[in-house]
């Protein structure tokens, strides 16, 4: 493993190895207080309505913080974001482990001494909903913790091939020449609404149950996973991948005719935001603004907004003449 990459496995598994280890030496040393069968389970008045063996919790504790710190380590390895993207990648981590761990530890906490029935369940245990403003608040501490140690980690910055387009459509390339030319694409506003999301199924995890939390959970995931999409163009055509390898969309080069740099109006256009499919073109719409429309050969246009979109058409239009003069 290269030195960048072991950077970025030790950061973003910090926090999750940090929240494992606290929950766990928390029941270590209050086991012997614990009661057999926890209140893990509570409605919206703060009531215990279901119970969960000591083994069982910590069992779920450990699967909890193992899988989401092995998704979110993948996630920073395998993104391409640098700078600021990458930062808010890693922070986000620390916010939702922050978050969890400080729940997990609170429901041990207010099953301590607790009175027992004959079936060893807790009795009399409530969960205070002030709790859950707390968790915010941790997580919040988490995010700016998980900023400022990620800006200690630098990552250079992706180059872009073929430089400055300006107004032309070609790119001057010498025989024989690679270039390729990548960027992340995105808006402000999206991450944040992701984290939103994943605040919201950690809220919901001890008060409305598993199955109003993992959809919310698994929604929050894949918008942070394509919140800044990484848009590349090279000999293969054009990529459209999020932190992950997989899914992504990709245009093969020898079904684009041309393609050029415009301003796109999202809603007007391709009537909405996200992955869009209407007549007569498709798109990536993560927001209004310029963009890079490469016209294909069934007639279709495929369209993604992105900064210096104008560089990357013009790289485009240079890589189909390559492959037209080569056949």
């Amino acid at each position: 493993m290269n030195p960048r990459n072991a950077g970025r496995v030790a950061l973003a598994a910090l926090p999750f190895v940090l929240a494992t280890a606290a929950d766990l030496i928390l029941f270590a040393t209050r086991r012997d207080r614990l009661p057999a069968q926890l209140a893990s389970h509570f409605v919206g008045n703060g009531r215990a309505d279901d119970h969960a063996s000591q083994g069982s919790y910590i069992a779920l504790v450990a699967i909890l913080f193992i899988g989401t710190g092995a998704l979110w380590t993948l996630m920073a390895v395998a993104a391409k974001f640098t700078g600021r993207g990458y930062q808010r990648l890693v922070a986000s981590g620390y916010a939702l482990a922050g978050a969890l761990g400080y729940l997990m530890a609170v429901v041990m906490l207010i099953n301590v001494d607790a009175a027992q029935d004959a079936q060893g369940r807790a009795q009399g245990v409530s969960f205070p909903m002030w709790h859950m403003a707390v968790a915010l608040g941790v997580a919040a501490l988490a995010f700016g913790l998980g900023l400022l140690l990620a800006a200690l980690l630098p990552v250079a910055e992706a180059p872009a091939g073929g430089g400055p387009a300006g107004g032309g459509e070609r790119t001057a390339l010498a025989h024989g020449e690679v270039a390729g030319w990548a960027r992340s694409a995105g808006t402000w506003w999206l991450l944040p609404v992701a984290l939103v999301v994943l605040v919201g199924g950690i809220v919901l995890l001890p008060t409305a149950g598993w199955g109003a939390a993992v959809p919310a959970l698994l929604v929050g995931v894949v918008l942070v996973c394509f919140a800044r999409p990484y848009v590349t163009v090279d000999r293969r055509g054009i990529t459209v991948s999020g932190l992950l390898p997989w899914p992504r969309i990709r245009v093969p080069l020898d079904r684009i005719e041309e393609a050029s740099s415009r301003d796109i109006k999202a809603l007007a256009e391709y009537g909405g935001w996200g992955y869009r499919l209407t007549p007569g073109r498709t798109g990536v719409m993560i927001r209004s603004g310029e963009g890079i429309v490469a016209r294909l050969s069934g007639g279709r246009d495929f369209a993604v907004t992105v900064d210096d979109s104008a560089t990357a058409a013009a790289l485009l239009n240079t890589l189909i003449d390559q492959r037209r003069t080569e056949k």
